[in-house]
């Protein structure tokens, strides 16, 4: 019974000490640009920026691939962090990429709604919970407005609502003024 014992623990240490090794030597480690500029984006997962996410959009702005203002969502304010970030210009939001709005979040008229599902398939974030030919609703917590569940409701009882300002989600706004160079 000893012996058992002291083979599984003999056998658990050999495993344990191989796998911190293992940890140590293959570490993958992440670009901290990346996650600095993951950070500044909105996380609306909307794709308007022509990426499939945010991630995605900040992986290609530190390679140089995409431009600082694509992000409609984020609006001026995230374009000027991060061209605050990057030591960049800062430029008007991109038009082809869509306008700045106000943040939002999608509600549904429940007495219109069928149940067609074609909403949940569409979010990015899975905050539209129901089944099908069930009534459907937003988690407006979850929910981050990209919009993308409006165009394929069928029936039409999808409507974006502009979040109101409370103390619980109100922020700074970004310093809006021209500096002036010293001659």
């Amino acid at each position: 019974m000893i012996i058992a014992v002291s083979v599984m623990a003999l056998g658990a240490i050999l495993l344990g000490a191989a796998l911190g090794y293992a940890s140590i030597r293959f570490r993958v480690e992440g670009d901290p640009l990346v996650e600095k500029i993951d950070a500044i984006l909105p996380q609306t997962q909307c794709g308007q920026c022509g990426f499939p996410g945010c991630r995605p959009y900040a992986e290609a702005i530190s390679r140089g691939e995409a431009d600082i203002n694509q992000c409609p969502p984020g609006g001026e304010e995230g374009v000027r962090k991060l061209a605050d970030l990057l030591g960049r210009d800062f430029k008007a939001l991109s038009a082809e990429h869509g306008e700045e709005k106000a943040k939002s979040v999608a509600v549904i008229d429940e007495q219109s709604c069928i149940g067609c599902t074609l909403c949940i398939q569409a979010c990015p974030v899975d905050a539209i919970v129901g089944a099908a030919k069930q009534m459907h609703t937003v988690v407006a917590s979850l929910c981050t407005g990209c919009e993308l569940c409006v165009p394929p409701c069928p029936v039409d009882c999808i409507h974006m609502e502009a979040l109101r300002e409370t103390a619980e989600n109100w922020r700074w706004k970004y310093p809006v003024f021209q500096l002036e160079q010293a001659a």
